[in-house]
Parts: C-alpha cells; sequence; structure tokens
C-alpha cells in the first residue's frame, strides 16, 4: 500500500492536535482532532478526494464534533453537589448564626465577634449584647435581626 501525503498529513494533523490537548487540556483541541482523523480515514478510503472538499469536511466535521461536546459532555462534571455548597463563601456559611452583638447597632450599625474575628452588621438600633441572629450577608455586612431564642 502506498501512502498518500493527503493522508499522512492529514494524519499528522490529528496527532498533533492530540498532543496539543494532551500538552494543554481543556477539550477542544481534542474534538478538533477527532474531525482530522475523520478526514484522514475518508482520503484513506477514498484517495481522489479534492484539497477543498477535505477542508471543508474538516470544518464540517469540527462544528459538528465541538457542537456534540458542548451538548453531551460539557459540564458533566461540574454538575455533583457538594457536600459543603459554602465552603468558599464564608459570608454565607454565618447565617442562621446566633450570638451577642460586641457593639450596639446605632443609625444602623454595629459589630459581633464570632470565633476571634469581628464583623460589621446591620440591623435596627440595638443595644450591646442583645443576642441577634444573622439573616443574610450585603457585601461584607452581615445583616441580623433580633433573636427570639
Amino acid at each position: 500500500m502506498q501512502w498518500d501525503w493527503q493522508a499522512v498529513s492529514w494524519g499528522a494533523v490529528a496527532l498533533l492536535l492530540f498532543a496539543a490537548e494532551a500538552l494543554a487540556p481543556g477539550a477542544f483541541m481534542l474534538w478538533l482532532g477527532i474531525a482530522a482523523a475523520a478526514v484522514f480515514v475518508m482520503v484513506l478510503v477514498a484517495p481522489g478526494l479534492s484539497v477543498l472538499f477535505q477542508i471543508a469536511a474538516f470544518v464540517v466535521l469540527s462544528f459538528v464534533s465541538i457542537q456534540v461536546y458542548r451538548t453531551w459532555f460539557r459540564g458533566r462534571g461540574h454538575e455533583r453537589q457538594s457536600d459543603r455548597p459554602d465552603l468558599n463563601r464564608r459570608g454565607q456559611q454565618l447565617v442562621g448564626w446566633v450570638g451577642p452583638l460586641e457593639r450596639a447597632i446605632v443609625d444602623g450599625r454595629g459589630r459581633v465577634k464570632i470565633g476571634d474575628a469581628f464583623y460589621d452588621v446591620a440591623g435596627p438600633d440595638m443595644p450591646m449584647g442583645t443576642v441577634v441572629r444573622v439573616v443574610s450577608i450585603d457585601g461584607m455586612t452581615l445583616r441580623v435581626e433580633f433573636s427570639h431564642d
């Protein structure tokens, strides 16, 4: 069997795209490599295909393979639910915390101590020591209300 330079070229392009995917994983070059490999097989099966047809087939197959990736594979690994969804959202972890005011809320602003950190709070005016509950977070400020606990 004699190798056609066009088939060898498409095989080399496919291998280069697979290697690029291995060096910089992101699942994009993989699908272009699959399209190039498909054109490689087409040229092996039908060696008389024009270069223009080969390039058009590569473009169409690349588009189709990327659409397959976007539809069926992208994001599948990201759908898993975490057992600790607020792990990197410290403020959200504090919602529901109940404790005393470290500094009275005056004109809507006060302060609480949670663990070894102080947090600014916003809510209705209350004296120091009043037990409050964190109900939400607004930027770096915790929204609190009087706790009936």
